[in-house]
């Protein structure tokens, strides 16, 4: 069945941009990236029995390390789909 003249996927626009695309990769990446983090740094930290300070301090770096790969590799991958 042909499509119908003047028809077009999006109604008004030409959709995002490329770099708004890599941006929402790279954000949903470390935001994904920062949950994973939170979770495997706290089992991480109890398991080597730390509490406190020291195990807030673990959780944060798993959580910027995690969210930080995770969110580059989102960011790259939507680039590389423009």
């Amino acid at each position: 069945m042909p499509v119908p003249a003047g028809y077009s996927a999006v109604p008004h626009g030409s959709g995002p941009s490329c770099l708004t695309k890599i941006q929402t990769g790279l954000m949903m990446g470390a935001m994904i990236g920062g949950a994973t983090g939170i979770l495997l740094g706290g089992f991480m930290g109890f398991r080597a029995g730390l509490r406190g300070k020291e195990l807030l301090l673990q959780c944060g770096k798993t959580v910027a390390q995690s969210g930080g790969s995770f969110g580059v590799f989102m960011g790259v991958a939507q680039g590389l789909r423009c």
